[in-house]
């Protein structure tokens, strides 16, 4: 089975409280705009501090997509190289060693994509293996370890590298009024993070003290396409978010959970770890309440929401890397790994310590 050897986040320097982003994105409104409700949407989504791509007096309403795009893979470039070697030095594995490496994005647009510009900054072979994902959004970084797993299993003998890189900030449309816009613009925070794996048969297998991958399930949910993505046009990127999304995950993915779980002679109650994806506390506080689970099961998820934001598809990286350098769980623990996205999709990764 593939092993976690080591995660990594990686977050840009400019961080700030929560009141003060707000303060800023609230001068940023048109003439009648009603600003009390930004505050009170952005108080609602419990996020105390976030990091920006850029000092936040960089930001305002009008900057091209063009130039923000520029922006954006000049500051991811760098995130994802500093996430990279801190992932290759935790797992004490050298760059030359990976063979396989998977980069995934929604907040920018680059071609050549992030990990070819970063194979000869970070010391990667020319010939190692990419597979570079955009459009998967918050589901990106569970569907991503899904995908090494599937190629590890193939190949027991290789090593996996991947990448997400998430600059949230840097698709804001701080003019634009619509709920949808609001909420993000409260919620999502910037940061990358890097996973390693290895396969079955690596050196490395037995050593490594991250847990291994039993089995994964990814799930579409038809008809719900328009719930969740971008809307996407000369401005750059314009949230695209339903109010529905929190009862589609009570409905259909809470049922996904359990069937999947049972596959494995699992219920949600023999899961020790939840590395899940904080969407927003509607989301968790409704996985939590349809699943029975404790008041403590998402700690790290809400924990993770609270410090630095949601960083989409990076977010259960950080989780994932926040419960290994808590002291990782008892071995023969069970842990699942869990992420929605647009399509509206759904990510499974069951894990056992």
């Amino acid at each position: 089975m593939t092993r976690v050897l080591a995660v990594s986040s990686v977050f840009p320097p400019h961080l700030y409280p929560q009141s003060r982003i707000t303060e800023a994105l609230a001068g940023f409104l048109p003439p009648g705009a009603d600003a009390a409700l930004l505050r009170r949407v952005h108080a609602s989504v419990r996020v105390d501090s976030r990091h920006l791509a850029l000092p936040l007096e960089r930001y305002g309403p009008a900057t091209d997509f063009g130039t923000t795009n520029a922006l954006f893979v000049r500051a991811a470039l760098d995130l994802g190289a500093e996430a990279v070697a801190r992932v290759l030095d935790a797992a004490a594995l050298a760059a030359r060693d990976v063979d396989l490496v998977l980069s995934t994005t929604v907040t920018g647009l680059a071609t050549p994509s992030l990990e070819a510009r970063l194979v000869t900054r970070s010391g990667l072979r020319a010939d190692v293996r990419r597979m570079p994902l955009f459009g998967l959004g918050c589901a990106a970084g569970a569907a991503g370890l899904a995908l090494l797993h599937e190629q590890l299993t193939g190949r027991p003998g290789r090593a996996a590298l991947l990448l997400s890189t998430e600059l949230c900030s840097l698709t804001l449309q701080p003019s634009d009024t619509s709920m949808a816009n609001l909420v993000a613009g409260g919620l999502f925070g910037d940061g990358a993070g890097a996973l390693l794996a290895v396969g079955a048969g690596h050196p490395l297998h037995e050593s490594g003290a991250g847990p291994v991958v039993v089995a994964t399930r990814s799930r579409l949910y038809p008809g719900t396409e328009h719930l969740l993505g971008w809307d996407i046009g000369h401005w750059g990127f314009r949230m695209v978010l339903d109010r529905e999304v929190p009862e589609l995950v009570r409905l259909h993915v809470v049922e996904e959970i359990e069937s999947f779980l049972a596959e494995h002679d699992l219920k949600p109650a023999d899961v020790g770890t939840w590395i899940c994806h904080p969407g927003g506390p509607k989301i968790l506080d409704v996985l939590s309440e349809a699943l029975g689970l404790p008041d403590g099961a998402f700690a790290p998820s809400r924990r993770s929401l609270a410090e630095v934001g949601n960083l989409s598809s990076a977010s259960v990286l950080h989780i994932l890397g926040s419960v290994q350098a808590a002291g990782p769980p008892a071995p023969g623990t069970a842990g699942l790994m869990l992420a929605f996205g647009p399509g509206f999709a759904s990510e499974l990764v069951l894990l056992r310590w």
